[in-house]
């Protein structure tokens, strides 16, 4: 596994909410290792392994062009030296985004697939049986297994009321769910709009008795994923002055928003204290022009 991981330089940093009798906790996962970000990690690991003990040819995944899974698993698989094949969500653009170009420059074959071929993986993956195929995000019981281990890095689990992340593929809010204490509530803030089927696939990567613990809220895309509009970069601006916090726009500057604009309509009950997940994927800012952002 990659060497550089720094598990031991996660912190939590606590955050002063003026006016409200709530404690907000971030846990800086981000702070892990500046490609594979964050969950990152913890979704891939159990899956690099299973390549490696399987002697497969090589592995292979699914994501867009701005993918922070994509990247992260490039990198991983360059660390390790396993051969790395990305399918990538739409045509060959004219112009690869930093993603990509990085990507690449780790060795990673880019495969460019319609959008339409794209939906239909199990096409995909039948032509390259001598593959390991991680799926898209970590997807699966396997990836939700690694996010699991995200709260051994708590020191007081037990102190939270209240658990809150950015979900995607809401891999990271099972396995949080899974790992949660019967008395937490935990949180996903989706960042896509109208992604109705999340409920359904993140539950199918819950365990029973952990069901009831976990709720999704969907009012916080900002226009759907990898969109955003001025008021949510000049949130990213503000929190960075203000608490030297820094947040991509993609997942975590989307789900802070939430709980703030939660906490200030009292969703959260007076002295609660939350702990809000930092899923890294800060390399997605790269995609604003210099000066956009004050970090």
């Amino acid at each position: 596994m990659p060497n550089e991981i720094r598990t031991g330089e996660i912190n939590i940093q606590p955050i002063l909410l003026k006016q409200l009798n709530i404690q907000l906790d971030v846990l800086r996962l981000d702070k892990i290792h500046p490609v594979v970000s964050g969950n990152k990690w913890f979704k891939l690991k159990y899956y690099l392994q299973q390549a490696i003990d399987g002697n497969y040819a090589g592995i292979a995944t699914f994501g867009g062009a701005f993918s922070n899974h994509i990247l992260a698993a490039a990198y991983a698989c360059n660390t390790l030296g396993i051969k790395c094949t990305g399918f990538i969500r739409g045509e060959m653009p004219q112009q690869y985004s930093q993603t990509l170009l990085d990507a690449q420059a780790l060795n990673m074959q880019l495969e460019f697939v319609s959008r339409a071929a794209f939906a239909d993986k199990d096409v995909i993956m039948q032509a390259y049986p001598g593959l390991f195929f991680i799926p898209e995000g970590g997807y699966g019981k396997i990836g939700a297994r690694g996010a699991a281990e995200i709260l051994q890095l708590v020191p007081d689990l037990s102190a939270y009321d209240h658990i809150v992340c950015a979900a995607g593929t809401g891999t990271m809010l099972a396995g949080i769910t899974n790992a949660a204490l019967p008395h937490q509530q935990c949180i996903g803030i989706s960042v896509l709009k109208n992604n109705l089927s999340l409920e359904k696939e993140m539950l199918a990567l819950v365990e029973k008795q952990a069901a009831g613990l976990v709720r999704i809220v969907h009012d916080y895309h900002f226009g759907g994923y990898a969109k955003y509009k001025q008021q949510l970069i000049d949130f990213m601006n503000t929190i960075w002055l203000e608490h030297i916090l820094p947040l991509d726009f993609v997942y975590t500057a989307k789900a802070f928003y939430a709980v703030l604009d939660m906490a200030g309509q009292h969703y959260f009950p007076n002295t609660s204290k939350i702990l809000f997940v930092h899923s890294g994927g800060l390399q997605g800012n790269r995609s604003f022009k210099k000066g956009t952002l004050l970090f």
